[in-house]
């Protein structure tokens, strides 16, 4: 028996989230259908972290565990074969037994991208979050600061959240503009059911001058859901990329196609 790793993109659209249910198509479902027949002995998976319904993802990644012999390339290919479009694995690797591709990771970071500009995209429709009004990134970040470090996110957690604790611990929020788009990346160690759309909701609220900068701080202590800003729609959120110990040594991976995304517009 071995342990495989692989890493995962895909476009969340056409999918109830990445975990698998009884009914609705899922990103796990597809995933394990097409390891399966690759392998042609039931494969199950285990990711880095479940997004929700319609959240896209750069840096997903999964293990498990198979007694089937096959070249990186041919878990990779054979599996793309069979996989919808939308869906794709970027690389597959052997790596020790006791990796765990959720309680290994070190650190996650999801990406929100925000097209601001007065008239809708057709090509970024369903790939950023469409906002007409005019935002200001630089409140933005101002704002996001009261957030990093170790912090209670009881705030913007969703209704059906089911984490035994609201604790968090923030490493880096970065906010920057790059002509109409707007980049939000949170880095933690891990995140609470909608925390990220959550907190974007939040600072949108600011970017368009309804609140103020300290705001972000109010709500935070407040651990009070109904303080907080809408939830962000899941169209502009990406989980960009997830960080393990250097001693598993695996494939270099990073969320540069997030700026490879913008850097031309």
């Amino acid at each position: 028996m071995k342990r495989l790793v692989c890493a995962i993109e895909y476009m969340g659209q056409r999918y109830q989230g990445w975990q698998s249910q009884s009914d609705g198509k899922t990103v796990q479902s597809e995933v394990e259908l097409a390891l399966t027949r690759v392998a042609n002995e039931n494969i199950s998976v285990q990711c880095a972290g479940r997004t929700d319904s319609g959240v896209h993802s750069l840096g997903q990644v999964i293990h498990f565990d198979t007694t089937v012999s096959r070249e990186n390339h041919a878990w990779v290919r054979g599996a793309n074969s069979y996989l919808p479009r939308d869906i794709r694995l970027r690389w597959c690797t052997e790596v020790a037994k006791d990796f765990h591709a959720r309680y290994s990771a070190i650190s996650r970071k999801y990406t929100y991208l925000i097209h601001n500009n007065r008239i809708p995209s057709a090509v970024f429709y369903g790939r950023l979050t469409w906002i007409p009004f005019t935002l200001d990134h630089n409140l933005m970040r101002d704002a996001s600061t009261y957030w990093i470090g170790d912090n209670d996110f009881a705030a913007f957690q969703s209704k059906g959240c089911q984490s035994k604790t609201t604790k968090r611990t923030i490493f880096e929020i970065k906010i920057e503009r790059k002509r109409d788009i707007i980049v939000i990346s949170v880095e933690a160690n891990s995140f609470l059911q909608k925390m990220v759309r959550n907190l974007v909701g939040t600072l949108i609220e600011i970017g368009a001058k309804r609140k103020k900068i300290d705001w972000a701080e109010f709500v935070l202590n407040s651990r009070n859901r109904s303080f907080a800003g809408a939830t962000a729609p899941s169209d502009g959120l990406y989980l960009s990329q997830v960080k393990y110990p250097t001693k598993f040594i695996l494939p270099f991976d990073d969320d540069s196609f997030i700026n490879y995304f913008i850097e031309d517009i």
